[in-house]
């Protein structure tokens, strides 16, 4: 079902043109804690009450767009999609030459610029079968909880703004991003060719604790390289197949200390060889690592190098390293303890638990130093950034993919609160100095 689309009245519409693009404002302060008698206002009373009668249009919209092709680097159909949504809602739009949308509600000066990120994307195969199957409150369909959930969200939420006729003084800017299934290639990109936000929230992940940090991701490809022979005459030969298993097998004899604060290592690719009967002349394995702690990341990832190099020394095979990512580590808990301390991570658990968003068991932390999301970018950066819920869900990246819609409400509902918040950059006390 094709959402109603609601226009800014005129008179916002004219003052949204007219206003000038924020700039990020270095010394922006924020509130040290949230105030829910910011529910009883009338604007936000009716963004929330238009979010609650449009949730089933929402829904169908979701499912619309959880539909829609969008593997990482095809996900122009939906890129179409938000970007015709955003512009009938009055936004100033645009595409970028790699595919990300932009559009920004202008506020109306003196208040911070808080960018709200959705990616576009999914791992899915083109030739995936996205037909979104509805059993209760629940979704099934590959995709439908990574990410196409944010997009609905941040769609919804746009219209609500605007129905209300919410006034920011700060500059709202809501991106749909492109490539974050393939290293948060498209927030990067964002980031490089866009003025410096003061704030950036992710929408992405489980509703659960609040995620205020950068877990650091390497990919990295190991490449082992021979002549070859066909196997009568391969006694004695280099093999590039000696090389990979002893690298394997000593790259997982390492020892280092367990997530959140330590590292994991996986090897998930091992490919090379046509033939029964011949060696190969190239076979490669994959390794995904992940730390938050910078210093311990780059230390792995050396020390994986050194073991790969030796192995094909001893096995007298060539060798190339090729990098796919490195995205880099925002920091431990303790690295990090300035970035919890930020107005923005304590003001969004205020919000959830005024929104009755459960985190998880009795006692759960309401905030990581942890993060694989756009938001990572933003961290290591040193922009004050998080990533928050779309919905409650889980087995993404499988075919089993699933989602609890009735969430999406509440979601949606606390990006609203954090638009307003934030939006209208209150001014109390000095925010603490990201480290």
């Amino acid at each position: 079902m094709r959402p109603t689309s609601l226009r800014l009245a005129a008179p916002l519409v004219a003052l949204l043109a007219v206003a000038p693009l924020a700039a990020p404002l270095a010394a922006q302060t924020f509130p040290t804690s949230w105030d829910p008698a910011i529910l009883k206002r009338p604007d936000v009373r009716t963004a929330l009450e238009h979010l609650e009668r449009g949730f089933p249009r929402q829904v169908d919209e979701w499912i619309a767009i959880a539909e829609m092709p969008g593997k990482s680097t095809h996900e122009q159909q939906r890129g179409a999609y938000v970007r015709a949504a955003m512009e009938r809602e009055g936004l100033r739009v645009s595409i970028d030459s790699i595919g990300n949308v932009t559009g920004v509600r202008k506020g109306t000066g003196g208040g911070p610029t808080v960018v709200f990120a959705a990616h576009l994307d999914i791992v899915h195969a083109l030739e995936t079968n996205l037909k979104v199957r509805r059993a209760g409150d629940t979704l099934h369909a590959p995709g439908i909880f990574d990410n196409s959930a944010s997009v609905a969200n941040m769609l919804a939420t746009i219209r609500a703004l605007n129905a209300a006729k919410l006034v920011t003084k700060g500059d709202l800017v809501f991106v749909g991003t492109v490539q974050e299934e393939l290293g948060l290639k498209g927030m990067e990109y964002w980031l490089q060719h866009n003025p410096r936000p003061d704030l950036l929230i992710a929408m992405d992940g489980g509703l659960g604790p609040v995620a205020y940090g950068a877990l650091g991701i390497y990919w990295t490809r190991y490449v082992f390289t021979s002549a070859g022979s066909h196997t009568v005459t391969s006694r004695g030969k280099p093999t590039p197949v000696k090389a990979l298993a002893e690298a394997i097998d000593r790259i997982y004899q390492l020892q280092f200390g367990a997530l959140p604060d330590g590292a994991v290592i996986n090897i998930g690719q091992v490919h090379g060889g046509v033939i029964f009967n011949g060696i190969p002349q190239e076979l490669y394995f994959t390794v995904d690592l992940r730390s938050p702690n910078p210093i311990l990341l780059d230390s792995l990832d050396r020390t994986i190098g050194r073991i790969a190099r030796e192995a094909a020394d001893r096995a007298k095979v060539g060798i190339r390293v090729e990098v796919e990512q490195k995205n880099g580590a925002g920091g431990t808990s303790a690295q990090l303890a300035g970035a919890r301390a930020h107005p923005l991570v304590q003001t969004t658990i205020d919000i959830q638990q005024a929104l009755g968003i459960r985190v998880g068991a009795p006692g759960a932390a309401q905030a990581v130093a942890t993060g694989s999301t756009d938001a990572n970018v933003g961290v290591v950066r040193k922009i004050p950034s998080i990533a928050i819920g779309r919905a409650y869900g889980g087995n993404q990246h499988t075919l089993s993919e699933w989602a609890d819609w009735p969430s999406a409400l509440p979601a949606s509902k606390m990006v609203v609160l954090l638009a307003v918040t934030f939006g209208d950059g209150v001014r109390t006390v000095s925010a603490p100095v990201v480290p």
